[in-house]
């Protein structure tokens, strides 16, 4: 977004660098029916029905808001089940925005995961990376390989201010892989590192952990779902990337990977997902699997009115007008809880804004939830669907016992050109409200719990009646409001 300064000091607030063509309508229902509602989603917000939610926060993933120019060119697509033209504009906007000449189609990221997984996993092997994702490592672990985290501790500490808290450890990595180099499957990185409040990782961090890879025959793997944000951060926070174009650092990045994958939802602003590589031997070995769990060659179970959406998209990632609104919102609204007292995760990064709900409730046990209780609170209080990104979103180890999170976070996710600012300022309202009111907020316990990405579909109920305590106090405190 451009820097533009108000008269008045006071209202240096973010600045919108486009306009609202279509509305969707949105409802706030009354809080005892929102009470209602978050019962029978089974304190779980995945299972609530969006009718009945006024800020949809729970991610930016499939929900940003498609341009003009995507809009348009959805109408050209090409539907030929082979040969398809839409598929050749795919494929072009990869090489010019990417540099990047080849590419594999799949339905969304966690299916270039998977095929990833299948090509390059087998029991026993290792994947290290600076943190994990649910999805990824379900995979992963699913074919008998092993997740290991090498963030750098930065990345662990909610209130660090480190700019880069996505980095590897480099020390640590270069240890791990002289002791287990015969058992690596391929290293990931993560861009916009998702589950640790959607921290960037540094330019110079990437070409270095993909040089360490190239000198130890490794395949370096980057997940660029989120690298919209963080081409965003590296030009604005790195001093040797701040005169460099956005295509540029794009070029740079993508040229030092073996491999790049990206779920569209993000990167992009539509639906589907691609794996990138200039390298035609590795393409080769994950073909095969594109028409095996996907659809042909050409357009891998994404529906070709999307493809050419993304393609479009591609383009627009580069556009710092369009890349610079979500951080900047998500840094206003962190600045705005900071001073409240708030815990939030800093500084603001890419995705949105993430609580730090183990500081909301310091003395509740792991076991009862405290980033899912955080959840079912803000939705009560607002009719604000965040996501859980905490210990329900881990999985339990092979004994059953639960492994806990090292964050315990609330994701309250900004997606792209769709909230105005006055809904942003409602919401922070909200949080402070849930935050001083903090004291009534009991935890939540599993009456179904899946096996697998339980956070998706697992039913929860509260551990006593903390949750009609916080509606008479909304009702002391705002009367008759919504």
């Amino acid at each position: 977004m451009s820097t533009v300064k108000f008269y008045k000091e006071e209202h240096q607030v973010p600045l919108e660098m486009h306009k609202v063509r279509i509305v969707q309508k949105l409802f706030l229902l009354p809080i005892e029916e929102r009470l209602k509602k978050m019962n029978e989603a089974g304190n779980n917000t995945f299972l609530l029905q969006n009718k009945d939610i006024y800020m949809d926060m729970l991610t930016d993933s499939g929900v940003n808001a498609m341009s003009d120019n995507q809009q348009a060119a959805m109408f050209q697509a090409d539907d030929s089940y082979a040969g398809s033209e839409t598929c050749n504009r795919l494929k072009k906007a990869i090489q010019d925005v990417m540099g990047i000449s080849g590419f594999l189609p799949a339905h969304q990221g966690r299916a270039c995961e998977n095929i990833l997984a299948e090509t390059f996993c087998k029991p026993g092997d290792v994947v290290p990376m600076n943190f994990h994702f649910t999805t990824t490592k379900a995979h992963i672990t699913r074919l008998g390989a092993e997740v290991v985290e090498l963030v750098a501790q930065k990345g662990l500490q909610a209130d660090s201010m480190d700019p880069f808290k996505g980095d590897f450890d480099i020390p640590r990595l270069k240890q791990f892989i002289q002791e287990n180099k015969e058992r690596i499957s391929f290293l990931r990185i993560e861009t916009g590192t998702n589950l640790i409040g959607g921290q960037p990782i540094s330019m110079a961090n990437m070409l270095e952990v993909a040089q360490i890879c190239k000198d130890n025959g490794i395949i370096s793997v980057m997940d660029a779902s989120l690298l919209q944000d963080n081409l965003y951060f590296i030009k604005t926070r790195e001093a040797a990337y701040k005169d460099k174009s956005t295509k540029e650092i794009m070029h740079e990045l993508c040229a030092a990977m073996d491999i790049t994958y990206f779920s569209a939802r993000k990167l992009g602003f539509a639906r589907g997902g691609c794996i990138c590589s200039n390298n035609a031997d590795l393409l080769l070995k994950m073909k095969e699997y594109v028409p095996l769990f996907e659809g042909f060659l050409t357009y891998g179970g994404m529906e070709v009115r999307s493809m050419e959406a993304i393609a479009v998209g591609l383009y627009e990632t580069l556009d710092m007008e369009y890349i610079s609104q979500g951080p900047l919102f998500i840094e206003h609204m962190i600045k705005e809880l900071d001073a409240y007292g708030v815990p939030v995760v800093k500084p603001a990064g890419g995705l949105g804004v993430h609580l730090d709900a183990s500081k909301f409730f310091p003395d509740m046990p792991h076991n009862q939830y405290p980033a899912g209780a955080l959840a079912a609170a803000m939705y009560i209080a607002g009719g604000i669907r965040g996501m859980e990104r905490g210990t329900i979103s881990e999985q339990r180890e092979p004994d059953g016992t639960e492994r806990y999170a090292e964050l315990e976070l609330l994701r309250l996710a900004v997606p792209r050109r769709v909230f105005t600012l006055s809904q942003i300022e409602y919401v922070a309202d909200r949080v402070k409200w849930v935050w001083d009111n903090r004291h009534l907020v009991g935890g939540l316990r599993f009456v179904e719990e899946p096996s697998v990405l339980r956070f998706f579909f697992g039913r929860l109920e509260p551990v006593n009646d903390w949750q009609e305590k916080l509606v008479a106090q909304f009702r002391s405190d705002f009367g008759d409001s919504l």
